[in-house]
């Protein structure tokens, strides 16, 4: 469920015309619904009432701060893969104990950035790191928390670059090392092995892997316990997917229910990473027709969104439904066409033979389900610059993120005095 929805024949996010955005802030620009975030964490809030738990929001799904603090006012940690994630939920306001630092890459500087923030848990993914953790916890007089991710060798039957959990995968540690590794752990001085944690995919549609990963990490927590290792975490990661088009998730009750029944007698805090589930059908991406372009081909329809603001079409060649702002009374003919950007790629695209009604030069689209996975990878390739953020509250709206200027695209960059003219 989302809160975008036509009024007089004109798409508006709750109560704001998409129209009336896009006349404010130009083209493109992110919007997204303050109570479509809202009823999402709420509904995957309830689905664990039953047993002790933390939502951490997988921050690399959308990481503006206002939506961070949104996210926070609500009782939300934070699962973050980098130290300027943690700069930003620090710059959101979000409770340090209540944020999980992820990742494969951790540098010695980011983790000296997470002790001094006192955060609840670093997620281990590898033993070099866990040794670069007790080193740096232990110059600081610090005692780390932390899980190992453990691989749990899962087939999650999503896109092959956002599956996390086979053994081919770079992510976390497969079993039997994962429990030597514990075993050392257990004796090193500078951290305190507290917690397991896996995540073996994005986008699931299916319950199966997710329960198939939880009876894995149940029966490494018991062997743990048995061999004097306290553990009091089970973190199961995120990747409930949504419905893009015409899949079929499992809902937040459902997906919950299942997962406290496996987990009820464990005597655990468990936590949870959702991202996608909880602001992906929360944004959309607001884009205005450029040109149309018939060719004996084909049909193009020129927009000025690009790769460079929503790269999944041309990654993940993911599916985003399209929206015209203004609809007419009566529907207009119907076309086969591409929708492509501006940028220099025959990979720029939104959509490939996609099915729409007829389009204008100057129509206003909607790119739906853009709230996850949308800003957070968009860049300034061709020297674009990265549109506006919007966050909509009812009949308000607020400029969350301005559009960057041409000054923001050479902001740091210099010239060489030797290459300058002299006078």
């Amino acid at each position: 469920m989302h809160h975008f929805t036509y009024m007089n024949n004109e798409l508006h996010c709750e109560q704001v015309s998409l129209k009336r955005v896009a006349a404010a802030v130009d083209t493109p620009a992110y919007v997204y619904s303050r109570a479509t975030v809202e009823r999402h964490y709420k509904a995957f809030q309830r689905s664990f009432t039953q047993l002790d738990h933390l939502i951490c929001f997988s921050m690399k799904a959308c990481s503006n701060i206002a939506v961070l603090r949104l996210l926070a006012n609500m009782g939300a940690g934070m699962d973050i893969v980098s130290g300027g994630e943690l700069f930003r939920a620090l710059k959101a306001g979000v409770d340090p104990g209540k944020i999980v630092y992820s990742g494969v890459g951790k540098k010695a500087s980011e983790m000296d950035q997470a002790l001094d923030a006192n955060i609840l848990m670093f997620n281990v993914e590898s033993e070099e790191e866990l040794l670069l953790l007790n080193e740096r916890a232990q110059a600081k007089g610090k005692v780390a928390r932390m899980s190992l991710r453990v691989n749990p060798n899962v087939d999650a039957g999503t896109h092959p670059y956002i599956s996390t959990g086979l053994k081919k995968n770079k992510f976390g540690i497969d079993v039997e090392r994962s429990l030597r590794i514990y075993r050392m752990a257990k004796d090193l001085p500078g951290v305190d092995p507290i917690g397991v944690d896996c995540h073996i995919g994005s986008q699931l549609t299916e319950l199966s892997p997710f329960l198939d990963a939880v009876d894995r990490m149940i029966d490494i927590i018991k062997t743990l316990r048995s061999e004097g290792v306290n553990i009091q975490y089970l973190d199961i990661g995120g990747g409930l997917g949504i419905p893009y088009s015409n899949e079929e998730p499992p809902a937040p009750a459902e997906y919950g229910a299942a997962v406290c029944t496996k987990v009820a007698d464990l005597n655990v805090k468990l936590i949870l990473e959702p991202g996608r589930v909880l602001v992906g059908n929360a944004g959309v991406l607001v884009t205005r027709v450029i040109y149309q372009k018939p060719t004996s081909e084909k049909c193009f329809i020129i927009i000025d969104a690009a790769m460079n603001d929503l790269i999944r079409p041309s990654l993940y060649k993911s599916y985003h439904a399209i929206l015209k702002v203004a609809k007419a009374d009566r529907p207009g003919p119907m076309i086969v066409a591409d929708l492509v950007g501006p940028i220099c790629e025959s990979g720029d695209f939104i959509a490939q033979d996609r099915k729409m009604e007829c389009v204008e030069s100057g129509d206003l689209l909607a790119i739906m389900s853009a709230g996850a996975y949308g800003f957070t990878m968009s860049s300034n390739y061709n020297s674009r610059v990265r549109p506006a953020e919007i966050l909509v509250d009812g009949a308000e709206y607020h400029v969350v993120r301005r559009r960057e200027t041409y000054e923001d695209l050479v902001n740091g960059e210099t010239i060489p005095a030797y290459m300058l003219p002299t006078s």
